[in-house]
């Protein structure tokens, strides 16, 4: 084997292992962009533009991930659409389609056709509005048809965002650089917001910046190793720590250093979740604003008595104090 040769193999070698480190970006984004890649919440800051409406479009996709707030306002948009329109159908037919029996009819024959609506999509039925004629009838059969889909399929969705299991961590505000075993150590903390029990939680931490390399600036991806990767039990709260060694790619960095290379530290959380024995995702990053170099996470625990289960203040998560 010549000298060029080898040569050649250990470039080939180094793009590899530059391409693992990718973490599924690509090449063009880890060169140019300097976004945050992961926000607070986990969701990616990217972008995808060109799809086909048809091929981007998946609306159980949609409403499984979107808020609650949200999923319940479209829900009862489309009850008031739904029986609104409706309501007009049956009005436009004539005052003589619906029959109001009641001790005080409703004089208004959009009003009456509205509730007379709401009565058969929830299949109420009260009896003192009722069709007459074929053509009231058939539009009946038409909405009962409807409501009958339409809440068969509301149900499920509504089952399907209770039983899908999500994880609900909460991450510190803000990670620390701080004395660690008489070197230092990038630390976060993180407590499982739910009362549910998760098991066999497992950490990945990636560090991102950027370098200058023959006078070109690139961003470099390193998974950092951590003191303790992985926890059989999360009952309380975890300090993930990666030990900043000769080794680490934080070795040496300052403050100044962290900002101006745009580090982020992007995480990764999988868990078991005991309760649906399913397997949990979560996610979150720091940008160098939120690393604080020279400080330290304060005391999480709460005193306790002899005999008194050992207790921890959640809302002392993210607060840290100067490290001597």
């Amino acid at each position: 084997m010549t000298e060029t040769t080898f040569d050649n193999d250990l470039q080939a070698e180094e793009l590899i292992r530059e391409g693992d480190r990718d973490l599924g970006f690509g090449a063009v984004v880890a060169g140019t962009s300097r976004l945050r890649f992961l926000n607070p919440d986990g969701s990616f800051n990217v972008r995808r533009t060109g799809l086909p409406l048809i091929t981007s479009l998946n609306l159980f996709h949609t409403v499984m991930t979107m808020s609650w707030r949200v999923f319940l306002s479209l829900v009862l948009l489309l009850y008031f659409l739904s029986n609104i329109i409706f309501g007009a159908i049956y009005a436009s037919i004539g005052t003589g389609a619906l029959v109001d029996t009641s001790s005080t009819p409703m004089e208004s024959a959009f009003l009456r056709a509205f509730f007379f609506s709401v009565q058969t999509f929830a299949t109420i039925g009260y009896g003192t509005i009722h069709p007459v004629g074929v053509i009231p009838n058939l539009i009946v059969t038409i909405e009962s048809y409807y409501s009958l889909l339409a809440n068969a399929l509301i149900t499920g969705v509504v089952f399907a965002r209770f039983a899908r299991p999500t994880a609900r961590v909460v991450f510190s505000e803000v990670a620390v650089i701080a004395p660690y075993r008489g070197i230092t150590g990038l630390m976060f903390r993180l407590v499982n917001g739910r009362s549910n029990q998760m098991i066999e939680v497992e950490a990945k931490v990636m560090f991102a910046r950027f370098c200058d390399e023959n006078g070109k600036s690139v961003r470099k991806f390193d998974e950092l190793d951590l003191e303790r990767r992985k926890v059989a039990f999360f009952p309380l709260s975890w300090t993930v720590v990666h030990p900043i060694d000769e080794k680490s790619p934080l070795y040496g960095m300052t403050d100044a250093d962290l900002r101006n290379s745009d580090a982020e530290i992007m995480i990764l959380l999988s868990a078991a979740d005991e309760t649906f024995a399913q397997v949990v995702h979560t996610r979150t990053s720091y940008k160098a604003d939120q690393i604080r170099v020279g400080s330290k996470f304060i005391s999480i625990y709460n005193e306790y008595s002899e005999g008194e289960p050992i207790s921890i203040d959640v809302r002392k998560l993210s607060l840290t104090e100067r490290a001597e």
